[in-house]
């Protein structure tokens, strides 16, 4: 499998979107009322985003997020999940 070497500001957009990515299922997690995302938290991955010029062309954001951290990675918990 190929790796790709990131720059700096599109791995700070991965790490941003992952970090969104774990938010969001935690507030599903929460029992008792609808989720809630942290609005910073939301920001910070639309800026980080935007700072990697990758605003608008998720396309490639996807598939750098792809090639750095394969879905297994991204969408289970772990083994076991």
């Amino acid at each position: 499998m190929p790796t790709a070497v990131l720059t700096d500001r599109e791995r700070t957009a991965v790490q941003a979107y992952l970090r969104l990515l774990h938010t969001v299922r935690a507030a599903f997690d929460v029992e008792g009322g609808p989720p809630v995302v942290p609005p910073a938290v939301l920001a910070d991955a639309e800026q980080a985003l935007d700072r990697a010029g990758l605003t608008g062309n998720e396309e490639e954001f996807f598939r750098l997020l792809q090639t750095w951290c394969p879905p297994a990675g991204i969408l289970t918990d772990g083994p076991g999940s």
